[in-house]
């Protein structure tokens, strides 16, 4: 996904549903580990600011496994299927 046009994955919706993925494992996360959560402090920790969206959501994505997230396996699936469909995936 990373190497696909910025614009067509806003477009499509994609780069969102899979944001919502990564930002719903980091809340579940910080509740689990009863640390305060918001939606800003997921960004921050994301560096979502870099121009690279796509890439952030990936470096993320790692680093909460690495510290025992879980993701919701549907949306997953969902936002994998999407990708899949539109060309995205290898």
């Amino acid at each position: 996904m990373a190497g696909q046009e910025f614009q067509t994955l806003v477009e499509t919706g994609l780069l969102r549903q899979v944001e919502t993925v990564v930002v719903e494992a980091h809340r579940d996360l910080y509740l689990s580990e009863a640390k305060e959560w918001s939606r800003p402090l997921a960004y921050r920790w994301l560096h979502y600011e870099d121009p690279m969206p796509v890439e952030r959501l990936l470096e993320g994505t790692k680093r909460l496994r690495r510290r025992g997230a879980e993701f919701n396996r549907d949306a997953v699936e969902k936002a994998c299927q999407e990708a899949s469909k539109r060309g995205f995936l290898n």
